[in-house]
């Protein structure tokens, strides 16, 4: 069965998207057509933490909404009058961030007398392959899909391997046990002072290390799980290694029968709020630039390696017509490159600006849900650890 299967109605949707650190709003028709993708980021408010801060983030979405779901809307002549339904995500996330999105929805939904759908953040990675890239962005052409697909869905926050039989028929063929690749990225970067966000930091490092450096697999054996927190902790005790030698301290310098005394961490810039990342190491401890790259790329590799390995095989064992690749590394140039390589079907991956968490994706997923009569109700809630297929 195909997409193209029977006639989908024209429907044209606005959809927001707040799971994380992103303000998103979109205007797409019949699940396709991208009329419009405001997104409003915040990682230069979170880079100087080193990460994410759940209550700085809900605050900046609440300010970020109007202007991004005006900019959205100022697409389409008739304005409102142009949208047959709104969606939202109502997870998985950080529940205050999705809860600004979820409600903000619901209201103009209820206030505009129209349908609302909610939708699932990790469908809607999976849905921007069906969002059809402007001409020249990408060298995969949005042909019609055929079911059955394997998708591999890898993000900061997931990484998963699902067998999608037909729109909002999924099966869960296996998921991270520990870290996701993303987040593994993430901490690896900052093991060896490239910053935050991590997957382009290392992606960039890995282009100057081929070669001198290797790093174990979690393979899982007979299993489509995924680890990466051994990985992570293999990279940690490299560069404990190499640091070792420069952290030696003279034994006139050493204290008998004390603690040394702890040193304090900056104050933070506003209350409640944490102290900036300062586990960045001192220009004293600071790494070989070519062992950096080298670690770098001995990382990448093996996280590539192990994903698609299992994305190849699950195409082979379930007979996928194609792999779709999703999720913000997704947008890893490696990871699209070797799959490509090594699949025995067809890999299909969206455009860089839709593998980032977006409103497009959202508004595409709930196309295919309000064209097959699904809505939700007023007192859907967001469900901030909400797996695919739920």
């Amino acid at each position: 069965m195909t997409d193209q299967t029977k006639p989908l109605a024209h429907s044209t949707i606005l959809a927001l998207e707040t799971s994380c650190d992103e303000t998103a709003a979109a205007i797409v028709r019949d699940g396709r057509e991208v009329l419009s993708n405001v997104v409003a980021s915040q990682m230069d408010m979170h880079q100087r933490y080193g990460g994410i801060v759940p209550e700085v983030a809900s605050r900046q979405h609440i300010l970020s909404l109007p202007p991004v779901l005006l900019e959205a809307l100022s697409v389409l002549p008739g304005g409102w009058n142009d949208v047959q339904a709104v969606a939202a995500t109502y997870g998985p996330g950080l529940s205050g961030a999705l809860l600004t999105g979820l409600n903000a929805a619901k209201a103009l939904a209820w206030q505009r007398g129209l349908p609302f759908v909610g939708v699932n953040h990790l469908e809607a990675h999976i849905y921007a392959n069906w969002l059809i890239p402007e001409v020249g962005e990408t060298e995969v052409q949005p042909e019609a899909l055929e079911f059955p697909l394997v998708a591999l869905v890898v993000s900061g926050g997931h990484t998963l391997l699902a067998l999608l039989q037909d729109h909002g028929d999924y099966q869960l063929l296996g998921q991270t046990r520990d870290d996701a690749a993303g987040e593994a990225f993430d901490k690896v970067a900052r093991i060896l002072g490239l910053g935050y966000p991590g997957g382009p930091a290392i992606q960039q490092a890995a282009t100057r290390g081929e070669g001198g450096e290797a790093l174990p697999r979690a393979w899982l054996r007979d299993s489509y799980d995924f680890s990466f927190s051994g990985l992570k902790t293999a990279v940690l005790h490299k560069v404990q290694d190499r640091r070792a030698p420069a952290a030696n301290v003279s034994p006139r310098h050493r204290t008998r029968g004390r603690k040394p005394r702890a040193t304090l961490p900056p104050a933070a810039t506003s209350p409640g709020l944490p102290s900036p990342a300062t586990d960045t190491p001192s220009a004293s401890s600071k790494l070989d630039p070519r062992f950096t790259a080298q670690i770098a790329y001995a990382f990448q590799e093996s996280v590539v390696d192990v994903l698609v390995s299992k994305a190849v095989e699950a195409a082979r064992q379930f007979s996928a017509t194609a792999i779709l690749l999703a999720g913000g590394v997704a947008a890893n140039t490696r990871l699209r490159s070797e799959l490509t390589r090594r699949a025995e079907v067809p890999v299909r991956y969206p455009p860089i600006w839709l593998c980032t968490d977006n409103a497009a994706m959202v508004a595409a997923a709930a196309y295919y849900r309000f064209d097959a009569g699904v809505q939700s109700g007023w007192d859907l809630d967001v469900l901030p650890g909400l797996r695919l297929g739920m």
